[in-house]
């Protein structure tokens, strides 16, 4: 399967040419370190871009340790994807001897890497690899206690785990959970979100660790976007790719995870040119780093509530923190969400051992445990498919009596070959079962029926995965555009609009999944998201729609 980047000991050895050299040092300025000065702290920033004339920088973790045996010496540069997207860094750099760098600002290497692909590439692609070196060795300046114990922790780090942002984790009974609660002062170990050596968040969010860490992207309310993308799954991120291209001023909003619903598949098989498949958050996340190398900003999380239209044709988006955003145009691409089942014990479990992805994170709450999946479709297939490495058993639970209408046959027919899966036809989850004490309660079992026979199984169970169904993300868009009977964006000239994509209201668009009409396929969503934007450009420059 397709990988993220290329690995750590390949990707920072990459040179840039002499020319990209010379580039930038017509763009920047020298400067002087002595060893032992910081060049990059963890938690801010990286205001520029340093490339290493002489003179010898390393890595180190919040907690002062060495982050790896290699140092960056002389052609090398500092930094990894977080410069792209002004987040913060991960770790610290300090020069490990007398070391004088090119210090580029971030907004004109910006632009250098813009108008030279070459060097774009070379950075980009080292960029990339040191992420995912970051990702493989859990190392960050976000320590987690209690992932697994705790419904708020897991949150976080399902937060985490998608977003490509690395963390560290420990169970409550870990000895390295006692040395951080130590550190924190705290009297005995219990679950905790910790940033940095010994800072303790009270009352963990998404938002609030995004603020911790400095990746929260400021939103001026004096901004004017030429667009607005609501959604980060594969239509949100492709018209991001576009307008970046296109160089329109662009800003995605995501409520919680860049990639949406398929950046939760575990594998994609059927998306042209991977041959070997590619997991749906790599994909997604190749996407996002393409889109902010072209210069398009993302948001997250980030939460639509409202839309309207004011003077000049200018629309504001009211957000959930009660910011406004100003813009020439918007994208809607909020795509769907799996439904919540009627469940007996749904709402006490959820993040408990019921989840609505199959991840590597969850996988691993169900290693050596049986699983069962609810669903028919692609993603329970696929999601079936990959648990199948991990739990001692996977049961996928189908409502009908067959699998053609809904899934690929290729994907059914692996299903039924493999001796680690058992597909139950006719049969639905109804009442969850927990174990433990209150307020650290998990899943152990599920009550199955059978529909033909009306006969009652209780399974045991390490993880029930919901996959079934799906509700558009259309609420907070109230009557500011025309839906369906289901709620889905209705686009096109039947409601007045002047191409495919746009909907009731001119200049607002609906592509992927969202859209009424839509085929719901990773490939159709990318497809709509790169084509709408030509929309966006005849409507932001005044032309006519195309």
């Amino acid at each position: 399967m397709e990988s993220l980047a290329d690995d750590i000991v390949n990707a920072p050895r990459t040179p840039l040419l002499p020319r990209h050299v010379e580039a930038l040092r017509a763009a920047g300025r020298e400067e002087r370190f002595a060893a032992g000065d910081a060049i990059m702290e963890a938690g801010k920033p990286q205001n520029d871009f340093f490339y290493v004339v002489e003179g010898e920088a390393a890595a180190y973790t919040v907690d002062g340790q060495r982050y790896t045996e290699h140092t960056l010496g002389p052609t090398q540069f500092v930094g990894e994807i977080a410069f792209l997207n002004d987040s913060a860094s991960l770790l610290h750099v300090r020069a490990v001897a007398d070391t004088t760098v090119i210090a580029v600002d971030r907004a004109v290497m910006l632009d250098l890497l813009a108008r030279d692909p070459e060097m774009s590439d070379i950075v980009v692609r080292v960029f990339a690899g040191r992420r995912r070196a970051l990702l493989e060795r859990s190392a960050s300046i976000l320590t987690l206690l209690g992932a697994d114990e705790d419904k708020a922790v897991g949150r976080i780090a399902a937060f985490a785990s998608r977003n490509r942002f690395p963390f560290r984790s420990y169970a409550l009974d870990d000895p390295k959970a006692r040395e951080v609660a130590a550190a924190c002062a705290m009297a005995a170990v219990h679950p905790a979100v910790v940033v940095g050596a010994s800072t303790r968040l009270d009352d963990p969010t998404p938002r609030s660790v995004a603020c911790a860490l400095g990746i929260d992207l400021d939103l001026s309310e004096d901004a004017l976007y030429d667009v607005v993308i609501v959604g980060g799954g594969p239509a949100g991120i492709a018209a991001g790719v576009y307008a970046g291209a296109e160089g329109l001023q662009a800003l995605v909003l995501e409520d919680m995870t860049v990639g949406g619903q398929a950046g939760t598949s575990s594998r994609i098989e059927n998306y042209m040119g991977f041959p070997t498949g590619i997991s749906g958050a790599d994909l997604c996340w190749r996407g996002e780093v393409q889109a902010i190398r072209l210069g398009t900003r993302f948001a997250m999380p980030r939460r639509a509530a409202s839309l309207a239209v004011g003077d000049e044709g200018v629309f504001t988006l009211g957000l959930e923190d009660s910011q406004q955003v100003r813009t020439r145009s918007v994208v809607i691409a909020t795509g769907v969400q799996y439904r919540r089942l009627p469940l007996v014990g749904l709402e006490e479990l959820e993040g408990a051992g019921v989840y609505y992805a199959a991840t590597e994170l969850e996988a691993r709450r169900v290693r050596g445990r049986d699983a069962l999946i609810i669903g028919g479709g692609n993603s329970a297939g696929q999601a079936a498919m990959f648990l199948s490495r991990h739990a001692s058993h996977v049961h996928l639970l189908v409502r009908g009596q067959s699998l053609a209408a809904s899934m690929s046959s290729y994907l059914s027919e692996r299903l039924r070959q493999d001796p680690a899966i058992t597909i139950h036809y006719g049969h639905e989850a109804t009442v969850l079962h927990g174990e433990g004490s209150e307020g650290a309660e998990r899943l152990a079992a599920v009550d199955v029926r059978s529909k033909a026979t009306g006969e009652t199984t209780r399974m045991p169970a390490g993880g029930l995965f919901i996959m079934v169904g799906a509700a558009p993300n259309t609420g907070w868009l109230a009557d500011a555009v025309a839906l369906d009977a289901r709620g889905y964006v209705k686009t096109g000239r039947e409601v007045g609009g002047r191409s495919t994509y746009e909907t009731s209201l001119a200049g607002v668009f609906a592509v992927g999944d969202v859209r009424s009409g839509s085929t719901k396929r990773v490939a159709s969503g990318v497809g709509e998201g790169s084509v709408v934007i030509s929309g966006v450009w005849n409507h932001v420059r005044g032309g006519e729609t195309a």
